[in-house]
């Protein structure tokens, strides 16, 4: 069998390359002069016989292969990391890295407020954050790229376990100066002649939110599409619509922006946590795993209704 002989320096060389796009940022982070950081990737790449960067005079891109071995790389580094510190250091301490893959719109407030509490608890706990749609947060724990996901699911996946852990309502988003705004809730009627603003069809909540509204026999006339619900925010704040938007994604002391929970229908979507079947997490990100799940449990449900879900 071949011993492949790649060192630990070596590695946090290419994990530094890869997350900043750029020799030069990567050697000064690590305080390596450039030629020394360059000659560590040459070594790696020789050792390994494959490309893992593409390289021009104006950006420094992965290679296919290069994206398969980041997370391989940052996995060894933990764990090469753990090792040298010893178990009891490791307990004592709480180092490593987590990978966190996250729907926008618990990436948007809910999340930060979390990573902050647990960052004042464990600041050697490094975290990286992924928030992409609901599929690709679904992706991203199924091929291993992030060590749990945070999200949603209309179906079982026997790859997945998903544990259901907050009813997250949906409200209707205005500006605190629209006549609406004084009111406790409202109904899908008393908006019907409103300017309406959604997130695009490809978004899990907008498919939650054509579900609903077609059993309903609503047909909402959206007169603005958008693809992340914090420039959906920024439209309302704009004053120019009103938007259906799941509670997590509002904060309650936004300045200008009030969300109304929403009646006939009502629903919510069901947010848990997602983590690949008979795969133990990591020290660190069970950690924070727990740490997540307690965070989402605390959260008091605005408003009842049924709950609906969607991938």
């Amino acid at each position: 069998m071949k011993r492949i002989n790649f060192d630990l320096h070596q590695l946090q060389a290419f994990i530094a390359v890869a997350e900043r796009s750029s020799f030069r940022s990567a050697a000064e982070h690590i305080h390596l002069s450039a030629p020394a950081l360059s000659r560590r990737i040459e070594k790696l790449e020789s050792i390994l016989g494959i490309r893992l960067f593409n390289r021009t005079t104006r950006a420094v891109e992965l290679t296919s292969l290069g994206r398969i071995f980041l997370e391989r790389a940052r996995s060894a580094v933990d764990d090469l990391e753990a090792a040298t510190l010893g178990i009891s250091d490791v307990a004592a301490t709480r180092s490593g890295r987590i990978t966190v893959a996250c729907v926008p719109s618990a990436a948007l407030y809910f999340l930060p407020q979390v990573i902050s509490s647990f960052s004042s608890q464990y600041p050697a706990i490094r975290i990286r954050v992924i928030d992409e749609s609901m599929s690709q947060t679904l992706q991203s724990v199924l091929s291993g790229e992030s060590d749990f996901g945070i999200g949603f699911m209309n179906s079982l996946m026997p790859e997945i376990r998903f544990e259901n852990i907050h009813d997250d309502p949906f409200v209707i988003a205005m500006r605190r100066d629209h006549p609406l705004a004084s009111r406790k809730s409202t109904s899908w009627s008393n908006i019907a002649d409103e300017r309406l603003i959604s997130v695009a069809r490809s978004s899990g909540n907008r498919q939650v939110l054509d579900d609903v509204l077609t059993k309903a026999g609503i047909q909402p006339n959206f007169a603005f599409e958008v693809s992340h619900v914090g420039t959906l925010l920024g439209m309302v704040e704009a004053g120019l619509g009103l938007a259906a938007v799941p509670r997590m994604a509002l904060p309650s002391n936004h300045a200008a922006v009030i969300g109304l929970p929403l009646k006939n229908p009502s629903f919510s979507r069901s947010l848990g946590l997602l983590t690949r079947q008979g795969v133990a997490l990591r020290p660190a990100a069970a950690i924070f795993h727990k740490h997540l799940s307690e965070a989402l449990r605390r959260r008091r449900p605005v408003l009842s209704g049924p709950t609906q879900t969607q991938g």
